[in-house]
């Protein structure tokens, strides 16, 4: 396996494509029935007279709560048991939450999409861990950043085409949206088909023992982020990422359909802008790595985001005198663009060390504690986007609309600390020679 690792050139590598298709399909599946779900919200509570926010709530939770409930134990798994097989194992499973779904769309109820959303979250959460550990244990580590742009790029092009496409699908096929679950079903095959190129793993901890703080951070992931300052601070940075990615979401929506009043499709190429400038940010961080971890990308990634961040608020702020909507659209358009760019540029680094820093055995249980704290970050970022914005709603009432642009300026003020204080060094990443790796 060691030979394998280190001659296969990674274009080259059937395995490796195996995964990125693997991962493909299954991000494309999830964002196209998680947006479809969230416009049917809106649907089912037009039809109830209810609230629509209350609806979509409800969706988001069931969307975010596996991967807190679940990434510890699932970390432990991919430790104790073959990565390739649990994404395998993940794949089927993949197949039949989708039956469910496209059961559940014959429903008048929401409440049983409510389950098939947290299903498919469960599914997504205990993919998670073995999908990024799998990636060290099949590639040499020289190969990692490249890799890691690779995946990561590909992920924000199935979250592009599957956001997108759910409202086209839904209004070519309406009033029926059973034939997209019926899609779902054999994207989730054809995903199952690709799992099947990746080659065995070595299993990192066999016989590894379940104790139940396994569930959250285990005293030994919390021993270990203790001793290694570093690598706690990377953790944290990949939290405080998708902390802001859940920010500018709720912001993003609240700017298009409140403050420009643009309308629901407009706004959503407005996250179609930011989806596109990540996927692009994480190839260039993988272009430009190469064999190393560069923090320095990490920097230039931040200030981006702070100047991006700046650069919405003021457009927001000077919507009258800029005078055309469309000219308003398009130059926010950009900023969403850039901000996405280099947010690719931010976290591609930091992604690729909390996989190579920590001891092989260890290495599984390092993804599921970083899906479990970037889920809780995003958890969070409801909280504050409601804080900020009541916040700023109060100070300024007179200017409620126009307000919801500043928070972008409230975001900017979170990363500054990041882009002044955070400099790590540099690091190596060596080619990987030993038998068990």
């Amino acid at each position: 396996m060691t030979d394998e690792k280190l001659s296969t050139p990674l274009n080259q590598d059937r395995s490796f494509w195996g995964m990125t298709l693997t991962q493909f399909f299954g991000a494309f599946n999830d964002n196209l029935f998680k947006m479809l779900l969230l416009l049917l919200c809106v649907d089912y509570a037009n039809k109830v007279n209810g609230n629509v926010g209350e609806y979509q709530f409800y969706a988001q939770i069931m969307f975010a709560l596996p991967f807190v409930l679940f990434s510890g134990f699932a970390g432990f798994l991919s430790d104790r048991y073959s990565k390739r097989r649990i994404v395998v194992l993940c794949k089927v499973g993949e197949i039949l939450v989708m039956l469910a779904g496209l059961a559940a769309f014959f429903s008048p109820e929401i409440v049983p999409l409510y389950v098939v959303m947290f299903l498919m979250s469960t599914q997504s959460a205990f993919f998670g861990p073995s999908k990024y550990g799998i990636l060290p244990e099949m590639l040499d580590s020289a190969k990692l950043p490249a890799a890691n742009g690779i995946i990561q790029l590909t992920t924000f092009l199935a979250i592009i085409f599957g956001g997108a496409l759910a409202g086209h699908m839904k209004e070519w096929f309406a009033p029926n949206v059973w034939p997209i679950s019926a899609a779902c079903v054999v994207v989730a095959l054809v995903g199952t088909g690709t799992s099947m190129l990746i080659r065995p793993t070595p299993t990192a901890r066999p016989g590894l023992p379940f104790k139940a703080e396994m569930l959250a951070i285990n005293r030994e992931m919390i021993r270990l982020l203790w001793a290694d300052s570093k690598l706690l601070i990377a953790l944290l940075m990949s939290s405080l990422f998708w902390f802001l990615g859940g920010v500018v979401q709720q912001i993003v929506t609240a700017y298009g359909k409140e403050q420009l009043a643009i309308g629901d499709a407009a706004t959503s190429n407005l996250f179609v802008a930011t989806a596109l400038g990540i996927g692009v940010g994480c190839g260039l961080s993988g272009f430009f790595s190469k064999n190393r971890v560069r923090f320095g990308l990490v920097r230039i990634g931040a200030w981006g985001i702070i100047v991006s961040f700046v650069l919405l608020a003021a457009i927001g702020a000077n919507v009258e005198s800029i005078g055309s909507m469309n000219t308003v659209v398009i130059l926010s358009s950009i900023a969403l663009l850039l901000q996405g760019v280099f947010s690719g540029l931010f976290i591609v680094p930091i992604q690729v060390f909390l996989q190579a820093r920590p001891p092989a055995e260890k290495k599984g249980q390092m993804i599921g504690t970083m899906n479990l704290t970037n889920w809780i970050g995003i958890l969070l970022s409801a909280g504050f986007y409601i804080a900020c914005y009541a916040t700023i709603a109060e100070l300024f009432p007179q200017r409620a609309p126009v307000t919801i642009s500043w928070s972008f300026l409230a975001t900017a003020i979170i990363m500054l600390p990041v882009a002044l204080l955070y400099r790590p060094d540099d690091e190596q990443l060596e080619n990987t020679t030993s038998d068990d790796c």
